[in-house]
């Protein structure tokens, strides 16, 4: 009689991260919204998605501010009260669904899950107000002031809550996962987003500003176009290692991180983001940072840092250029938040003798545009130190915007003496940055060593420029032109334009060295054979 074979026991599946989890839940949720008629594309779907999943955050973070209220005896007063609490309404998988949710979700007043008639969720969420002591529904209110539910089947909507549910805001693993997730999700949305795309900024730029920036605990960091807080939440990372005790925490929390941002769904996305990385109350300014008149900005206005990519090539109102000095009126977006960010650094003091001290970035035309362009540029070199201005390779912003781009960093210690220059080589082989073959984070090793340094030198990559070369008057002393466009004087263009005798005494030069350098090798080589 023939022996049965012994059964190969299965190997049990391996368990998915938690990463792989939350990829497939949101995945998820994206294929069901797909089927949605009502939302058309990324630019549709990614709000929705952030405000279902920001009402889920904020009941898991009350859950827990109530049980540590209770365990010490306290009361606690939500932010969102019954029956608008993400537990009142969304937990119950068999709960209010179709037209009836979306009515619920809608309309100004509906029959509430409770079977109460009231305002509807969206309208109830806008008119809340804030309270002295608790910013957050102010904050609630401002979110939601943009938002519009654009799905139109309920039954949809109600799968996508399900899932969204599935996400548990208590536990520290999947909220920093789930930042993560969120941020390829910002990187999708700058995808399909077309000219909207100026309010992202590729996180190893931000991660280089922040770095090189430095920010210390105590010090007031602002950016003043923060679009969907990139240069915020890396900030927030930075500061928060340096936080050991409940006071740091709470210095952090309160009285580190501000922004402003002027459009409806990057403000929305900003404030989901911020949330994630754990910033309880995000102070983000609903609004354009320019309606302020600068002469008007005063010490109690001025910050101790400044990180920003503020849009540019935009034109603003004519309301909006007289909030600023007669002779340095411009429709350029970018020129007038330069003067902004100028303003609103924190002047010396005895114990910071160094100032403010800021990191911006703007498009090439600002460093050779002429008119009133070089008066501005003429205010940052006589008032402020221009020390650095990297040279990012050309699609680093691609394919959002082609136009070449530059970091300036400078400081309240001016004025200016000399400017370095440091020109970010791209990679081997490679002419241009694209969507799927983007600048990496470790390309930026090399220069921010060499931003570090106390002692800079000249390299291939930097070199030192005189501001007496920079700015240039005529014979009464009138300003002729501010040109910040140096090019590397070792680059193949620059040596294309010496004079003969100059470019014969370079190649000199370099020979001489090379010469130098074969004797260390034969003399090396003489030892080693010895």
């Amino acid at each position: 009689m023939a022996k049965k074979k012994a059964k190969t026991a299965k190997k049990p599946a391996t368990p998915k991260t938690t990463a792989q989890q939350l990829g497939s839940l949101i995945k998820s949720a994206r294929d069901i919204m797909r089927k949605d008629k009502g939302l058309n594309g990324d630019l549709d779907r990614l709000p929705l998605l952030t405000w279902v999943m920001f009402l889920k955050f904020l009941d898991d973070r009350e859950k827990l501010q109530e049980a540590r209220a209770e365990i010490a005896g306290k009361k606690y007063k939500s932010a969102i009260e019954a029956p608008y609490r993400w537990r009142d309404w969304a937990t119950d998988k068999d709960g209010i669904t179709g037209d009836e949710l979306i009515a619920f979700v809608n309309q100004d007043e509906a029959i509430r899950p409770d079977g109460s008639r009231g305002l509807g969720l969206l309208a109830y969420l806008r008119g809340l107000q804030a309270t002295a002591d608790d910013r957050r529904r102010g904050v609630i209110a401002t979110v939601f002031d943009g938002v519009n539910n654009r799905m139109l089947s309920g039954y949809l909507l109600r799968d996508v809550i399900n899932l969204v549910d599935g996400i548990h805001f208590d536990s520290t693993d999947e909220i920093h996962t789930l930042a993560r997730l969120y941020e390829s999700m910002l990187r999708e949305m700058r995808d399909a987003a077309g000219d909207s795309g100026e309010f992202y900024t590729p996180r190893p730029v931000v991660q280089f500003m922040v770095q090189v920036t430095n920010p210390q605990l105590g010090e007031v960091m602002l950016d003043p176009a923060c679009g969907t807080g990139g240069f915020l939440s890396e900030t927030f990372e930075h500061l928060e290692k340096q936080c050991n005790t409940v006071q740091q925490r709470k210095t952090l929390q309160e009285k580190s991180i501000y922004g402003g941002e002027a459009k409806p769904l990057p403000y929305m996305l900003a404030q989901m983001n911020l949330l994630l990385h754990g910033l309880d109350a995000p102070s983000i300014d609903y609004g354009n940072s320019l309606t302020v008149k600068i002469t008007e900005l005063g010490a109690k206005d001025r910050v101790d840092i400044i990180l920003t990519n503020p849009p540019f090539g935009g034109e603003e109102e004519a309301g909006i250029r007289n909030n600023f000095p007669a002779d340095k009126q411009t429709s350029e977006t970018a020129l007038l938040f330069l003067q902004l960010i100028m303003r609103k650094l924190r002047k010396p003091t005895g114990s910071n003798a160094i100032g403010g001290r800021a990191g911006v970035v703007v498009p090439n035309g600002t460093l050779f545009g002429d008119g009133v362009c070089a008066r501005i540029k003429e205010e940052l070199l006589k008032e402020f130190n221009l020390h650095t201005i990297v040279r990012l390779p050309n699609g680093v912003f691609a394919p959002y915007t082609i136009i070449p781009t530059n970091l300036l960093f400078f400081d309240r210690s001016g004025p200016t003496k000399a400017i370095w220059y440091y020109e970010l080589p791209p990679p081997e082989g490679r002419k241009n940055y694209t969507k799927t073959k983007p600048i990496q984070p470790e390309e930026f090793d090399d220069v921010a060593k060499w931003f570090a340094l106390k002692r800079r030198k000249e390299t291939d990559n930097a070199w030192k420029v005189s501001v007496n070369d920079v700015l240039k008057y005529d014979a009464a002393g009138a300003l002729v032109s501010c040109n910040l466009d140096q090019k590397n004087p070792k680059s193949a263009e620059a040596l294309e334009h010496l004079p003969p005798e100059k470019l014969a005494d370079d190649i000199l030069v370099k020979e001489r060295r090379i010469i130098e350098i074969m004797g260390e090798i034969k003399a090396e080589l003489a030892r080693g054979s010895g």
